[in-house]
Order: C-alpha cells, then structure tokens, then sequence
C-alpha cells in the first residue's frame, strides 16, 4: 500500500480532470462493446450494474444511520462511494449507448442533451453520493431508464401500453427498495423520504413528457441503414439497388442534398433497413414529403409496413413514390404513433436522358 500511496496522492490532487478522462473513455468502451440490446450478456451487465449500485447505497444507508461514534470509516465511505458512482456511471452511460442508437437526433436532442447532462453531473458530484436523497433519484432514474429498454423486449411489443407498463414496473421496484431502507436506517429515512418522493414524483413526469412530446427516442429500434435509389428489389436473399453518383465531399460539407434525376413519370425508391429485438413486431411507416413554397413540407403518400425484429443488420425493405415532382423531398421513417426514427432528404430534377447509374448490393 505505501508504494501505491504518491499514485494515490496524485489521483486525488487531479480528480477533477480524471473524471472527465474516465468518463469519455468508458463511454467510448460502452459504445464499443455493447451489442445487441436482446443479447443475454447485455441484460446481464444491466442487471449486474443495478445491484451493486442497490446495495452499495443500502450498505451505505446502514452504516450512515448508525449513532455517533460507529458511523463508517473515511475508507469506508469512499470505497462505497465509489462503488455506487461506478456502477450508477457505467448504467447510465450504457443507457446512453443505446437510446443515442435509437435516437433521430433531429427529434430527440432535448432529452438526450437531458441524459448526457445527468451522466456528466453524477460523475463531477461525487461528494453528493453520500447523500441518501440524491444517490436514491439516481438509482430511481437507472431503474426507470432501464424499465423502457427491458418491456418491449418482454412482451415483443413498443408503444404507449409496453411504456406505461415500463413506469409501473420501475415505480413499484423502487417504492419496494425505498421500504427496505427505512427498515435499514429508519431515522435517516424519514428525515430524506419527502424529497425521494418529491423527486420520484418528478422523474416520472418528465419521462412521460419526453414519451407523450415524441422526444423520447423510439426504444429498441435502431436505424441501421437508409437511401434513396432509383431501383430496388431483392436477389438471393439480398437487395439490389440502382444508386446514383452522391455530391462531391465538400458540398456534403456545405448542407448539399442528394440530387435525384429523373426522367418524366419515373419511380424513386426508399430503402431501409431497422433493428429490432428478436421477438418484437410492429409497424414502421415511410411519410414522403414534397416542400410546397407556402406550406411548408406536404405529405404526398404514406405507406406502412410491418416488421418483425431477430436479424443482426435489420429489417430490410422498400417504398416506392411514382412521377415525383421536381422539388425539395423528405422521407420521414417513423413509428406507427409517429416516433421519428429516422429521415432521408434528397432534391428531384427531371431530364430527358435516364440518369447515370450503377449496381449495389445491400446485405
């Protein structure tokens, strides 16, 4: 231990930017190594993760409640702390792994700036973790978090029944845990069960807000490819598409579209391909959209299609828009209820001569 001590001492004079160092990093390594939502190993880590911060607060609860002159050790308490501070981290940065995943960041950026923001604060306040009232709201919204991911994994089905099913589940497991504590430590329990409640009240509030506002990102689907192309259709277990040349690199750069030339009376076509958990259906709908100088973005058509979720690069299929107008166009990929999972955007120009293509195949 002595020869670990100047390390030691060095840490902790640099804590502050250590912090920041381990946080970036871990959440670099939880995008790495983090799969598939529906995989085993991943619920294990979750589950794992949920537990110790569990009961290194509930051990932490205990030995705080105790009379002066048998409260626990400076060691003690950091070494619980610090345990409850890894474990709460490395769920929520698991969590922001996959609903930044599901996320179309044009719809969902307030709550995932609200994650990342509740990520960064509970890494920083680490004094607060001594705090029964601020380390319980965390585990609280841990709980919750992963309530959303886990329900429709259960029941094969995403929607307003599997989240409000999603909030009764984390709701009665934290009141459950929140009695084992007052049996724990009952005065230290009173003396915070207000403001736990008060919180617990709130949490809950702006979870269903950011559900019912459609900024809540469209758990456990993920985007996982999109285009548009001239042709499409499947061959052997693949697709086949026809794509046109993209703009130069730096017009991308510059917010330049996909430029789509068509001949009169011509077919566009939407590809995708979506992620879902093994077990899971539902309906995705593409809403093509033309920009009408003063209405705005107009729906031309919408089509749903029905999918079913267990392949590793997702759901593949296709829609097609027939005779598109020449114009600014938007397909927006959404939910069956209007979840924004993705979009595609792209002009049309019509010319005379069929437009230069080339073969893709899409696996």
């Amino acid at each position: 231990m002595q020869a670990l001590a100047p390390i030691i001492s060095w840490a902790e004079r640099r804590e502050r930017h250590l912090t920041g160092f381990w946080l970036a990093g871990g959440f670099a390594f939880d995008s790495w190594t983090f799969g598939r939502i529906d995989r085993p190993e991943t619920q294990a880590v979750f589950i794992v993760y949920l537990l110790v911060a569990g009961i290194a607060i509930a051990v932490l609860h205990t030995l705080e409640s105790r009379p002066e002159g048998r409260k626990p050790s400076d060691r003690t308490r950091t070494i619980l702390i610090f345990l409850t501070q890894f474990a709460l981290g490395a769920l929520l940065s698991g969590f922001c792994v996959f609903y930044i995943r599901s996320a179309s960041i044009t719809s969902s950026w307030p709550f995932l700036l609200g994650m990342a923001a509740i990520l960064v604060g509970s890494e920083y306040l680490r004094r607060y973790h001594t705090r029964l009232v601020f380390a319980a709201l965390l585990l609280f919204f841990s709980i919750y978090s992963y309530a959303i991911l886990l329900v429709p994994l259960v029941i094969g089905q995403i929607g307003t029944v599997p989240f409000l099913l999603s909030g009764l589940v984390a709701v009665g497991i934290f009141i459950f845990y929140m009695r084992a504590l007052a049996r724990l430590g009952h005065e230290r329990y009173h003396s915070a069960r207000m403001q736990v409640a008060g919180g617990m009240v709130l949490i809950t509030i702006a979870l269903n807000a950011a559900y019912f506002l459609r900024i809540l990102p469209p758990l456990p689907l993920v985007l996982t490819d999109a285009g548009i192309y001239h042709a499409a259709k499947r061959v052997n277990g693949d697709f086949e598409v026809a794509e046109e040349e993209e703009p130069p690199e730096w017009q991308a750069l510059f917010g330049s579209y996909p430029i789509m030339h068509i001949q009169p009376g011509a077919k566009l076509y939407l590809y995708n391909a979506i992620f879902a958990p093994r077990g899971l259906r539902t309906r995705i709908v593409h809403e093509w959209q033309r920009l009408e100088p003063k209405q705005g973005w107009v729906t031309q058509q919408r089509i749903s299609v029905p999918i079913q979720g267990g392949r590793d690069g997702g759901y593949r299929y296709y829609t097609v828009k027939t005779a598109p107008r020449p114009g600014d166009w938007l397909v927006r990929i959404n939910t069956f209820d209007g979840r924004s999972i993705g979009r595609v955007r792209f002009t049309v120009k019509e010319q005379a001569v069929p437009p230069a293509t080339s073969l893709k195949i899409l696996k």
